[in-house]
C-alpha cells in the first residue's frame, strides 16, 4: 500500500529552532516541539523518519580533515536542550529514529527516500540544506525549506556538478579559484566547455574531490548498520515533559489536543 513518507533532519531542525521564541532556558526544545507539528502535518503524512548525524568519516578524510571545520560550537546549553530533544522523541513521539555512526544524515535520509520511492511511496524531505536537491535528479521527492518556507523545485541543471564548481562555503568545500555562480552557470549550459574547463589537472583535481565531498552516499548495502529506534506516542509522557518545562501554553486543552490530533494519525 502507498504511504507518504516525511523525513526530519534531526540537527538541521533543532538548530533552526534556536531562532524565534527566546526566553527561558529551553526556549530551543518550545521552538523544535511546537514546529515539529505544522511540519508533520503540513504532508498528512504515513510515517515519520527521525535522521540523526553519524561522523562524516569519509568526508573529513577526502578533505584532510577540514570539512565542516568552519561550525561554531554553539555552547554547553545548547547541546543539553539539543539531547533533551533526541530522548523525549525517542521515547514520545511515534517516528523512526535512525543514525548511521559512520555517515551523515544526509547519506541516511537519501538511502530510504531511495528505497521508498522505488516502492512508490510518496516521499518528503524537511530540511534547509541544498544538498537535498541532488535528489531531485534521481527520483521523485518533495523538499521543503522550512526557513525559507517554501518547496524547492528541480533545478534544469545537475546540482552535484554545479556546486563541485563553485564549492560550498557552508560546509568549508573551497570551489575551483575564480569559479563563482555565474561562471559555474556558464559552465554548466556549455558541455564542450566545461570539458575543456577541466582539462587542467589542477581544476580537475578540486571538481574531482568536491564531486566526492558533495555527492550524498547510498547506504542500502549498510541497512544492517543503521541504529534505528521505533517509538510510539506517550501522549501522557510528553505532557508531563512538556510541564516539567513549564510549556504552559501548549498544554491548554484546546492546543493540546490539537497537537496529540497530528501524532495520533501515525
Amino acid at each position: 500500500m502507498k504511504k507518504r513518507v516525511l523525513f526530519l533532519d534531526a540537527y538541521n531542525l533543532i538548530y533552526r529552532a534556536r531562532s524565534g521564541f527566546t526566553k527561558g532556558d529551553n526556549y530551543v526544545i518550545y521552538n523544535f516541539f511546537r514546529g515539529v507539528r505544522p511540519l508533520v502535518d503540513k504532508y498528512k503524512v504515513d510515517l515519520v523518519y527521525f535522521v540523526l548525524e553519524g561522523k562524516p568519516k569519509h568526508r573529513s578524510t577526502l578533505s584532510e580533515g577540514q570539512y565542516k571545520s568552519n561550525r561554531k560550537n554553539p555552547g554547553k546549553h545548547f547541546h543539553e536542550q539539543k539531547a533533551s530533544i533526541i530522548e523525549a522523541v525517542k521515547t514520545y513521539m511515534p517516528f523512526i529514529t535512525v543514525r548511521h555512526p559512520d555517515f551523515e544524515c544526509d547519506d541516511v535520509i537519501a538511502t530510504y527516500v531511495y528505497k521508498h520511492a522505488k516502492n512508490g511511496d510518496d516521499c518528503f524531505v524537511i530540511s534547509s540544506d541544498s544538498d537535498f536537491i541532488q535528489l531531485h535528479n534521481v527520483c521523485n521527492v518533495t523538499l521543503y525549506n522550512p526557513v525559507k518556507k517554501k518547496e524547492i523545485e528541480k533545478p534544469a541543471y545537475d546540482y552535484v556538478t554545479w556546486k563541485a564548481l563553485r564549492g560550498d562555503p557552508t560546509d568549508n568545500i573551497k570551489g575551483i579559484p575564480k569559479v563563482g555562480d555565474k561562471t559555474a552557470d556558464k559552465l554548466m549550459r556549455n558541455p564542450d566547455l566545461l570539458m575543456e574547463f577541466l582539462k587542467d589537472p589542477v581544476k580537475r583535481e578540486i571538481f574531482d574531490r568536491n564531486i566526492n565531498l558533495i555527492r550524498l552516499v547510498d547506504l542500502s548495502n549498510a541497512e544492517n548498520e543503521m541504529e534505528i529506534i521505533t517509538s510510539k506516542l506517550d501522549s501522557q509522557s510528553l505532557q508531563d515533559y512538556f510541564l516539567e518545562l513549564g510549556f504552559d501554553s501548549m498544554l491548554k486543552e484546546k492546543t493540546w489536543n490539537n497537537y496529540i490530533k497530528t501524532f495520533e494519525r501515525l
